[in-house]
C-alpha cells in the first residue's frame, strides 16, 4: 500500500524509503495510470515506468481476477491511489481483502493522509471522530445531513469528517454557515502538504465575518458542536 502526493509540491510528505519499495515491486495495480507514472518520476527520475507491470484499479470482476492472478505468481505488488494512502478515502479496499482472504502479508506504508492531518491540526476531539465522505449534493438533503452531523457531534462529542469536490467547496461552506449553530465550530484545511497550505478552525458566527474563498482548492471540512 503505497502512499502517494496529495500536493503537487508535497514531496517532502513521502517518506525517503517509499522509492525503495516501490523499486521492489514488479506489478503496480493504480486508480490513474497518467498520475501514478508521474508521481513516480518525481519520486526518481532514474525508475524505468515501463520495467512494471501495470493494472488500473476498478471494483470489478476483472481487476480481481488480475490481481489474484499475480499474487498466485508470486509477484510483489504496489497499490496506488490518486491521493494519499490507498484504501483510505481511495480506492483499494477491494484488493487488500483479497489479499487478505489469499493469506498474503499487506504492508501498510506511512504517508500523508489528508483525514488525519486536518484532524490533527483542528484542535477538536482526535478521541472520538468521524469520516462521513461525501455529504448529499441537493440542498434539502445536504441541509438535513449538516444538522444531523451536527446532533450528533453535540450528542456523542465527536469530530465529524467530509470532504467535497473542490469546485462545489463554497457552497458546501455556505450551507454550513446557514445550518450551523453560530458556536459550532468549523475546521478548514486547504492545500494539505502544499506551499499554500491553509488550515483553520473557527466558530461559525467568526467564519461568517471572514470568509474564504476555496474554490478548486482541494480541503476537507471538520465540525465539531459543543453540547
Amino acid at each position: 500500500m503505497i502512499p502517494s502526493l496529495l500536493h503537487e509540491e508535497g514531496l517532502r510528505a513521502i517518506p525517503f524509503y517509499i522509492l525503495d519499495i516501490v523499486k521492489q515491486c514488479q506489478v503496480l495495480f493504480v486508480e490513474n495510470e497518467r498520475t501514478a507514472r508521474r508521481y513516480l518520476k518525481t519520486l526518481a527520475k532514474e525508475i524505468v515506468i515501463d520495467d512494471f507491470e501495470w493494472f488500473t484499479m476498478a471494483v470489478d470482476d476483472e481487476t480481481a481476477k488480475a490481481f489474484r492472478e499475480k499474487i498466485s505468481e508470486g509477484k510483489i505488488i504496489g497499490i496506488i491511489s490518486e491521493a494519499g494512502c490507498p484504501g483510505i478515502a481511495d480506492p483499494g479496499q477491494q484488493l487488500t481483502a483479497i489479499a487478505q482472504e489469499m493469506n498474503v502479508e499487506v504492508k501498510p506504508l506511512v504517508g500523508p493522509n489528508s483525514i488525519l492531518l486536518a484532524l490533527m491540526a483542528s484542535g477538536m476531539n482526535g478521541q472520538q471522530f468521524k469520516f462521513n465522505g461525501y455529504l448529499p449534493i441537493q440542498n434539502p438533503e445536504r441541509n438535513k445531513a449538516i444538522k444531523e452531523l451536527e446532533s450528533e457531534s453535540a450528542k456523542k462529542n465527536c469530530t465529524q469528517i467530509f470532504i467535497e469536490t473542490p469546485y462545489r467547496n463554497n457552497q458546501l461552506m455556505d450551507a454550513l454557515l446557514n445550518n450551523c449553530q453560530p458556536s459550532t465550530k468549523i475546521c478548514l484545511a486547504v492545500d494539505l502538504t502544499s506551499e499554500k497550505e491553509f488550515i483553520k478552525t473557527k466558530t461559525v458566527s467568526d467564519w461568517k465575518m471572514h470568509k474564504p474563498d476555496i474554490h478548486k482548492r482541494p480541503a476537507i471540512f471538520l465540525l465539531y458542536a459543543s453540547s
